[in-house]
């Protein structure tokens, strides 16, 4: 927030966590397409950084968390989600391994309860669960190495549907000098705003955003794991709280809710608010995520939608009038393996 041009978040953006971290540096729609042409800078500090070692660490991790972390190479990057019971969401963290250390990053609206409980849950193991001082900084746009006196705790390769990423972590002591080693080496200052219009357009939620407490996995498509995508949800690892309900939706059924991307009426005069109802024919059939202007699209969203709503036309939040992104729903997998076993010793 130190540089020139820096901004916060003010209206509708600030229901995105960003506190302390610039939401643009003076021009965010053209940060944003110079994305096409350069490597961006994000300051993503305000995310919190807990780390998890130990001989224990990996089958530790791997026996709480829906992703497969028992047997991971140095180096892997991926997501990871913490559920209760029912299987609904409650907490989402990015994770990086090197070295022989787990860190987790996630807002630090969630830090706090999940760091109390992977804590709560060492018992015996040979396992420290500590926080860090670290920061987080997102590297967008190809064409800029990392230079080699940067020293970062770890560097996380993206899998996301959006321009090419790096995630990386330096002590917050020297986030200033590592900005300044990046710039140098071509790169430049980015907002959260253009990070976050890239973020809406990959399908990427943030759990406090863009999700409610009834939220499950499957809700967010590109979250489950598949073919060569680790997502957050490994479907072929071994027993962990909230599983039960990860199987019943991937074998029998489906979630009775999709998370969408929206194009918004940008003609009308006051956009709308994150946690707003989405509504048609004047029924509620979801609720209104992050919010963002995109260099391209002009405003879009984040919606929670019913799947009965999703190709019914025209949606109204408010007084805007909204619709869904065809390409963000998801090709219909077809029959569902359990169902058809099912449907089979019926004699159906």
């Amino acid at each position: 927030m130190s540089r020139p041009g820096a901004a916060a978040a003010q209206g509708g953006a600030a229901a995105v966590d960003s506190e302390g971290v610039a939401w643009h540096y003076g021009a965010p729609l053209n940060e944003q397409r110079a994305l096409m042409t350069t490597t961006g800078i994000v300051d993503r500090s305000h995310r919190k950084v807990i780390r998890v070692a130990g001989a224990d660490a990996p089958e530790f991790l791997n026996n709480l968390l829906s992703q497969k972390l028992d047997d991971v190479p140095d180096g892997f990057g991926a997501s990871a989600l913490d559920l209760d019971i029912q299987g609904r969401i409650l907490h989402h963290a990015d994770v990086a391994y090197t070295d022989g250390v787990f860190y987790l990053d996630l807002p630090a609206s969630q830090a706090g309860t999940f760091l109390d409980f992977l804590q709560k849950m060492v018992f015996w193991s040979e396992v420290e669960v500590s926080e860090t001082d670290l920061g987080v900084l997102t590297l967008l746009g190809g064409g800029v190495s990392l230079p080699e006196e940067l020293s970062p705790a770890f560097i996380r390769e993206v899998d996301w549907r959006g321009p090419q990423r790096r995630d990386i972590a330096v002590e917050r002591e020297q986030l200033d000098a590592a900005v300044d080693k990046l710039t140098d080496a071509g790169a430049q200052l980015t907002g959260l705003m253009a990070y976050t219009a890239e973020r809406v357009k990959a399908g990427e939620p943030e759990k406090d955003t863009d999700l409610d407490d009834k939220s499950i996995p499957h809700e967010v498509p590109q979250w489950i794991g598949r073919d060569d995508r680790p997502g957050a949800v490994h479907l072929e690892k071994g027993c962990y709280r909230g599983q039960e309900t990860v199987a019943r939706v991937e074998n029998l059924g489906r979630s009775p809710r999709l998370l969408v991307l929206l194009q918004l009426d940008g003609s009308a005069p006051q956009e709308p608010a994150t946690g707003e109802q989405i509504e048609y024919g004047g029924r509620k059939v979801g609720r209104l995520g992050t919010v963002v202007h995109d260099c391209d699209y002009g405003p879009i969203a984040l919606g929670l939608v019913k799947r009965s709503a999703l190709d019914v036309g025209e949606l109204n939040i408010g007084m805007v009038a909204a619709a869904v992104d065809a390409a963000s729903i998801p090709a219909d997998e077809g029959d569902k393996a359990g169902r058809a076993a099912i449907n089979k010793l019926r004699g159906r």
